[in-house]
């Protein structure tokens, strides 16, 4: 009797405590992120962890949802994404979200911090359509920021070598000296012990540009005491591909640490040979015990400054240097005679001007405009550059479909956009964009393994999973097991599709149904639920302070 009027209460005490999970997902087809095999099961979602994988059949959850037919994931992580001003205006981060984009991985080459004062006002001075008060001064100042303000993804950074230059020597192109190292190296160190996850740098870009190897290696090898990963945006794509991938390797190898070659590509049509040679250069690194890995775009097309097409002495100091020489009388023709195209005029699109009267001109290419406007190309680039007083954004028509085919199908590479994270709505539709901003993951699952079958669906979401949580060491992130954090992506491996091209790019992509971010569902059934827990997520090296 007493036995069973224990039971009794245990039961109604059960009763009273209400459903053993916040939410369960129930009947998915469950890719656990290890590119094993998946299965059929329910996973269990407590606060923001998963608490359980497997037959829930006999339990409740606070808020259910039924997956019967769906993939269910871990949520992807973009391992190049610039949305560190588009969050600011818009922290919903919807052309990513509606991809299953859960982490954003920030900072190539130049970082929200640490900045000082100086660069604090030109940051002030060279905002365009989105305006921001800048209430931060190091990067883990500006992660934290971005979490209390609120995001519907998670955050993580790596501090740009640009930005300690710039922070210590400015834009002067020269050899840091010993004293200027040092100080570089304990900005880093500051930023490691925040929670940054390694060291970037933007070798095409200056002031990134302007390190020599050494530098670059003294400054990876901070990172790599804490663990931390180099990332590189390295110094040539095309006609110096190999040396650049080279150097890259000599850095891991002589700074001990593990590295990374962002957005991985063969530019230019008398380059593409190139690349199955640097597939053979990194696979001999791994074969030594390096550590190397790469990311890429789903896309034939770059994006960046049309300024790049300038004389390396002309783009000597940075962008507003840069439009100095321009504007200058006496130059312009020493210039003019100068340019040499690296892509062809009709091969640039251009798709970002900072003054509003120019955006008659997006969507063009170079080429069309030089013809609209009765100028040669090089002087049409020129007076753009300078009336709209910005590098202004083109995309380049640079690369092989085949070595798209080629990168995706290797087992080291990852995924990124290389892009803000947007709404195709507001202030947003003021320019145009790459469609990687709103299609590069959605591709991966649909284009590329659903429809070309180059590796399968398991593989597909490992690369863009566990496979860059693993390189950027952090910790219960990448898999679906419990005791991880419920990021979480359900979608219709059917369906899933992207939708933007480079005529109309602001189009979200299909398919994915259902997106929770630290077990706080953020997409459901396709909609933004206006829900923003997103977090700073820390690299190993992190180090609390203690109050």
């Amino acid at each position: 009797m007493i036995r069973k009027y224990f039971t009794f209460c245990l039961l109604g005490l059960m009763a009273c405590q209400g459903p053993a999970y916040d939410v369960i997902i129930r009947n998915g087809t469950v890719y656990d992120g290890s590119g094993a095999a998946p299965f059929q099961g329910d996973i269990g979602i407590v606060a923001d962890t998963i608490a359980f994988m497997g037959d829930l059949s006999n339990e409740k959850g606070r808020s259910e949802l039924d997956a019967q037919g769906m993939a269910v994931s871990p949520g992807f992580i973009n391992m190049l994404s610039w949305a560190n001003i588009s969050l600011i205006a818009d922290g919903r981060s919807q052309s990513d979200i509606r991809q299953g984009v859960t982490l954003e991985v920030l900072g190539e080459g130049r970082s929200m911090g640490p900045w000082n004062e100086e660069m604090k006002k030109q940051n002030r001075e060279n905002q365009g359509d989105i305006r921001y008060d800048i209430e931060w001064t190091t990067l883990g100042e500006y992660l934290q920021y971005m979490e209390d303000r609120g995001v519907s993804t998670n955050l993580a950074s790596f501090v740009g070598n640009g930005t300690l230059r710039q922070h210590v020597i400015g834009y002067d192109n020269r050899v840091a000296t010993g004293e200027e190292l040092e100080e570089m190296k304990k900005l880093l160190e500051v930023a490691m012990k925040e929670g940054a996850v390694g060291i970037s740098s933007a070798l095409l870009y200056a002031p990134s540009r302007y390190a020599d190897t050494r530098e670059l290696i003294e400054l990876a090898k901070v990172a790599a005491q804490y663990d931390g990963l180099y990332v590189s945006h390295i110094r040539s794509e095309g006609d110096e591909l190999f040396e650049s991938v080279d150097e890259l390797i000599t850095i891991s190898r002589e700074a001990g640490i593990p590295a990374e070659i962002y957005h991985l590509k063969a530019s230019g049509e008398k380059n593409w040979w190139k690349m199955d040679s640097v597939f053979q250069m990194i696979e001999a690194a791994r074969a030594e015990g390096l550590k190397i890995t790469a990311d890429m775009y789903t896309y034939p097309a770059s994006s960046t400054g049309l300024h790049v097409q300038l004389p390396d002495w002309v783009r000597e100091g940075g962008v507003e240097a840069t439009i100095e020489r321009l504007a200058d009388p006496g130059l312009r023709e020493k210039i003019l005679n100068e340019i040499q195209f690296e892509h062809a005029p009709d091969k640039i699109l251009l798709v970002g001007f900072k003054n509003p009267a120019f955006r008659i001109h997006l969507g063009k290419r170079l080429s069309e405009l030089a013809v609209e406007l009765d100028k040669s190309p090089a002087e049409t680039m020129i007076d753009l550059i300078v009336e709209d007083d910005s590098r202004i954004q083109v995309v380049y028509f640079s690369m092989a479909e085949e070595n798209i085919h080629k990168k995706i199908r290797q087992p080291w590479m990852s995924f990124c956009s290389d892009a803000g994270s947007y709404s195709a709505e507001g202030i947003f539709l003021k320019q145009s964009t790459h469609p990687r901003a709103y299609g590069s993951f959605a591709r991966v699952l649909g284009k590329y393994c659903r429809d070309m079958q180059l590796y399968t669906l398991q593989e597909g979401i490992r690369r863009l999973t566990s496979l860059p949580a693993e390189n950027l060491k952090l910790k219960k992130r990448g898999k679906l097991a419990p005791g991880y954090f419920a990021d979480v992506v359900v979608f219709d491996p059917a369906t899933v599709k992207d939708n933007a091209t480079f005529e109309d790019p602001h189009q979200y992509a299909e398919g994915v149904i259902h997106v929770f971010v630290n077990g706080v569902q953020v997409l459901q059934d396709g909609e933004h639920t206006g829900m923003k827990p997103g977090r700073f997520v820390r690299g190993p090296g992190y180090e609390p302070v203690v109050q």
